[in-house]
This record gives structure tokens, sequence and C-alpha cells, in this order.
């Protein structure tokens, strides 16, 4: 009976992100060296974003710029570790079903901090393309955190099925399950 209750307890926490609505930060909005992709994002600051129609950047607000390009905002943000303007950027996308959109509020939210938060974006995006083996790289590195090896197993196992074992997704994570068993 104890783990049913904690099973449904749990359950429900990894449905609260995708329930309530995004919490907003300040900051600017691009900018910052490193990964992150190769637009021109990082030529945007104090709340802007570079805008893919326009060439220029601009307000980052809900409606004025178009998911694509709030997704590459967003992506560079949390590659650069600004994972509180990612979270800010990636929820001013209109379609709240895109996978790419989660998968990188996930990520955003996972490393700041917030496991549980980032695994049910993790899980939304799966749900909504099972086949996204980043998610499930991202979702694995989730579950070391918790210290859950069987279940990064799990996608692990899921990201061979899909693309085997030469692919990235899959040299990152069995990188990171061998890494966390060694200690």
């Amino acid at each position: 009976m104890r783990n049913h209750i904690v099973n449904i307890v749990a359950s429900a926490l990894l449905a609260l992100p995708l329930l309530a609505a995004p919490a907003f930060t300040a900051g600017d909005g691009g900018g910052g060296g490193g990964g992150g992709g190769g637009s021109d994002q990082n030529q945007c600051r104090n709340g802007k974003v570079w805008d893919k129609k326009t060439q220029k950047c601009v307000d980052a607000q809900r409606g004025a710029v178009d998911d694509d390009s709030l997704y590459e905002a967003g992506r560079f943000l949390a590659m650069n570790g600004r994972y509180g303007e990612a979270i800010t950027i990636l929820s001013l996308a209109a379609d709240k079903t895109d996978p790419r959109i989660l998968n990188y509020l996930g990520y955003s939210h996972r490393k700041a901090g917030r496991v549980v938060v980032g695994l049910g974006y993790y899980q939304e995006a799966l749900r909504n393309n099972p086949d996204y083996t980043l998610v499930r790289e991202y979702m694995g590195e989730a579950y070391l955190q918790q210290g859950n090896v069987d279940a990064a197993r799990g996608q692990l196992v899921e990201i061979e099925k899909r693309c085997g074992k030469g692919c990235r997704e899959y040299a990152l994570l069995a990188e990171q399950i061998d890494a966390y068993l060694k200690g």
C-alpha cells in the first residue's frame, strides 16, 4: 500500500510542471560563449531573441517571435548554463507540445536542480515523440541524478532500439552510466 501511495505522489509531482503556468524570470536573452548552436542568438542581449524571419534581435514576448526562434534561443541559453533565462524564453512558445521545447525545458529545470520537474517535461516530450533519442539520453542522466541506474539503463535500451549502439546519444548515456557506477 505504501509503494502505491508513493507512486501516486511521484506521478502527481511529475505532472505538476505540465499543469502549472510557466514561471518567468528576469535576465538578458542572449550572449555568452560556448556551446548551444550556431545561430545568431549570441548577438542578442537584454531579453531579446534572434528572429529568423526579420534577421534581427527582437523583444522576447509571447507571439512576437516564432517557435523555432524561441527554441534556438532557449537551447542556446540552456547549453550556456543560463537555465532560468532558457525557461523564460522556452515558456513563450505557442506550441506547448513541441518535443524540442519540452526537452530543453526539462534540461533547464534538471540542470537548475529541479530533477523531478525536468523528468515531467521529458515524459511529456516522449509522449509527443517517443523516438526523440536526445530526450531519452537526458532522461537517463536525470535518473542517474536520482540514483536510479536501472531506469537510466532502461533509457539506454530504448535509445539502442531507435538508433543502435553507434549513435551519439547511446554513447553519451553509456558513458554517464559507467562514470556513475565507478563513483
